[in-house]
């Protein structure tokens, strides 16, 4: 499989999510320049976490426009796998290739932690490696990682289980204590309709080195070879 990984002014994981893509699970992997408008040799484009453009604006406000990001939208119309993590997830969503937004932490404040969550569904390429309902540990670096939607957008979100991953405590109960950022719902992923495209706040490239002493993040990268 052949991944991408965007690079804008700002980035600051992308050289995490290489190390896994090329390292770990050994697959051809390139750094996407963000004024690159090629990306057909690809067949997993991944967003990474960092401040894009520094943030200005809002988070992803300004990459949305990047001439990659244009290059996306075509890739994940044609059905081809996008990955957006943290920032990534911002992108996303200011592009509309994911509903709702994310907005400033429930206490203002900058997290940087490990949390639980629970993985929602495990029939996506994505997730076909983990137990349903499995709980797992990821790290979470993030001054704006409240996912807000309207009313209906949540219902629509619920009812066709575009939930991909929530917040919870070890047991799998999505309680308010879990929730780290006052996100709806207690969402930290979500998915597009197609389940092609998702974005996560919690970052798996964080949680898949066994060095680092955690690697339930890299069942997300070995479901997408397996599916493949």
């Amino acid at each position: 499989m052949n991944f991408g990984i965007v690079v804008f002014p700002g980035s600051n994981c992308d050289r995490d999510m290489q190390m896994v893509a090329r390292d770990l699970l050994g697959q051809p992997t390139r750094m996407v320049w963000h004024e690159e408008t090629d990306i057909s040799d690809l067949d997993t484009i991944i967003i990474p976490g960092g401040f894009s453009y520094g943030d200005y604006l809002r988070c992803g406000a300004i990459a949305q426009f990047s001439p990659v990001m244009r290059a996306t939208l075509e890739h994940a119309a044609a059905g081809k796998r996008v990955l957006g993590i943290c920032n990534g997830f911002q992108v996303l969503t200011e592009m509309g290739l994911l509903p709702g937004a994310l907005m400033r932490n429930r206490d203002l404040h900058f997290i940087c932690d490990r949390v639980t969550v629970k993985v929602e569904r495990t029939d996506l390429p994505w997730t076909s490696a983990y137990q349903s309902q499995q709980v797992i540990t990821l790290p979470i670096a993030h001054g704006e990682g409240c996912f807000y939607a309207d009313e209906a957008t949540i219902q629509d979100l619920e009812k066709n289980r575009q939930v991909v991953l929530r917040y919870c405590d070890a047991t799998g109960n999505p309680t308010l204590l879990a929730n780290p950022n006052g996100s709806l719902h207690n969402i930290a992923g979500i998915c597009n309709r197609q389940g092609n495209v998702v974005g996560m706040m919690p970052h798996p490239e964080r949680a898949s080195d066994p060095a680092l002493g955690c690697t339930d993040g890299l069942l997300l990268f070995q479901s997408l070879l397996s599916a493949a």
